[in-house]
């Protein structure tokens, strides 16, 4: 029960990394805010979290919605109290040679992992800075520090989200708040199934055929 009592508010937490997160948490004993475009989806694992002895609330936000996101937030205070830890996840993928993408894609690509975790971070801060503790994670990549072909935005995105924990970290750090970016390899989530064949073929490949691997989850200090 490592977070016993923790409040957490994780995006994109109703499939892939983010729900491997959720859950995680909450068998440590925190209370989750699972947060999700698909606010179905964000209430199904909520009542799964439940179901199994936890606490926690589906939430549906889209986090380039600045009016989501401070209600989304807003109710999870009103449920829980307070928020301890920020896991901002929420992510999509468009792979393209940079001469194809549209510019809605790359907008679109960077609100939803830049933006997003800008908004959310705002809307958190006042109530850690208030409590004089807490902890914003980001979900960065390997592509938050390396680059490859066909993923211009979402690289720009991911090493993006290096600036802004580092500047979290030195604003935070007078209110006991800390910043870090968690920057996991490859992981075999549904995101990354459907654009394994889309990678396939513009790279000229055939696709992998196996099993899906199992998310991993690295924990780092709360």
């Amino acid at each position: 029960m490592k977070l016993k009592d923790k409040v957490a508010l994780i995006t994109g937490a109703a499939s892939g990394i983010g729900k491997d997160i959720a859950l995680l948490f909450a068998r440590e004993g925190a209370r989750v805010a699972i947060a999700d475009l698909d606010g179905n989806a964000a209430q199904a694992t909520a009542a799964q979290i439940r179901a199994g002895g936890g606490q926690a609330i589906g939430i549906a936000m889209d986090v380039t919605d600045e009016a989501a996101v401070s209600k989304g937030v807003a109710g999870m205070i009103d449920a829980f109290s307070g928020v301890d830890i920020l896991i901002s996840n929420a992510g999509i993928q468009i792979i393209h040679p940079l001469e194809e993408f549209s510019y809605a894609e790359w907008k679109k690509m960077l609100a939803i992992h830049l933006d997003g975790a800008f908004l959310t971070t705002r809307a958190c801060l006042p109530h850690m800075y208030k409590a004089g503790r807490g902890s914003v994670i980001y979900m960065g990549s390997v592509h938050s520090k390396e680059a490859s072909p066909l993923k211009a935005p979402y690289v720009t995105a991911k090493h993006g989200l290096i600036g802004l924990s580092k500047v979290v970290a030195k604003e935070g750090a007078a209110h006991g708040v800390r910043a870090n970016v968690i920057c996991p390899g490859f992981v075999r989530t549904p995101l990354v199934e459907k654009q394994i064949p889309e990678q396939a073929r513009s790279l000229g490949i055939k696709a992998p055929i196996g099993r899906r691997a199992s998310a991993s989850i690295w924990w780092i200090r709360l």
